[in-house]
């Protein structure tokens, strides 16, 4: 069985990408005046959710 390793990199890369994200859908949102785009606010929060835990993981050694 295989496990999937990160590397900080990785972990920091979801988030600036969930960063981006949220601000892109921000933009869009409050530009075009619908209400959809609020579903790319919420991916981009949830990539950064996961990018951060993923990071603290590695940081405090959780990755057992």
């Amino acid at each position: 069985m295989s496990t999937w390793t990160s590397s900080p990199r990785d972990a920091l890369v979801l988030v600036f990408a969930g960063i981006s994200l949220a601000f892109v859908g921000s933009v869009l949102t409050h530009t075009t005046d619908k209400p959809a785009w609020r579903y790319l606010i919420a991916f981009g929060c949830l990539l950064q959710s996961v990018g951060w835990v993923l990071h603290i993981r590695r940081l405090k050694g959780g990755a057992r």
